[in-house]
């Protein structure tokens, strides 16, 4: 049974996923979802934190709290949901790559309230976390990858100038027909980077 890689690509209440199976010098997409981490698709779902931000402290915590439970459940039942539709096709999902924002660590929940700049990184993190919490919860291991260094990373590895690897990400898509958006594009590189590492 050949082993995939699925790559994931976070934005504010769902996710990019892309599958990919190898040999590393010629991967084959062979699947690609959206994965929605909130039940309500609506920016008071999809961006927690601002919404906390406008509420009492105590029913914003008690909001966040609730999202980040919803995608937790969503983001496991998507990950199960991949797994068995990769099995159908006697594919077997082995590893995960994530892609990262800055990495930095957040503070209290005081703190993030108080600035714009990391409402807009806890947003992103809950829904990052609930994917890395969903591997973890199908034993799956999760390679974390800055998104700012995804290309350069992924030209070292992969041997490949950054100019020749965007064409070969963008034709990877083309058997599937489009759209291939630049989230599919920078999931399924990091799929690729970590089928090869």
């Amino acid at each position: 049974m050949p082993t995939v890689v699925v790559g994931f690509r976070v934005h504010s209440g769902w996710a990019a996923a892309v599958a990919l199976c190898g040999p590393a010098d010629a991967p084959v997409v062979v699947d690609r979802r959206k994965i929605q981490l909130v039940k309500t698709f609506s920016y008071t779902f999809r961006q927690p934190y601002h919404t906390a931000e406008k509420m009492p402290r105590r029913d914003g915590v008690k909001f966040i709290r609730e999202v980040q439970s919803d995608a937790s459940r969503l983001g496991r039942s998507s990950v199960r949901s991949l797994q068995a539709d990769l099995a159908e096709g006697d594919f077997k999902l082995a590893h995960c790559a994530l892609l990262l924002a800055s990495g930095r660590a957040l503070p209290a929940l005081e703190q993030i309230l108080a600035s714009h700049a990391l409402i807009h990184t806890a947003d992103g993190e809950l829904f990052r976390d609930s994917l890395r919490a969903a591997c973890a919860r199908w034993d799956l291991p999760v390679e974390g990858i800055r998104e700012k260094e995804l290309f350069a990373t992924a030209s070292g590895v992969l041997g490949m100038q950054e100019a020749a690897l965007k064409r070969r990400v963008t034709e990877l898509g083309k058997a599937l027909g489009p759209p291939w958006s630049q989230d599919e594009k920078f999931a399924a590189l990091a799929a690729w980077l970590t089928l090869a590492r």
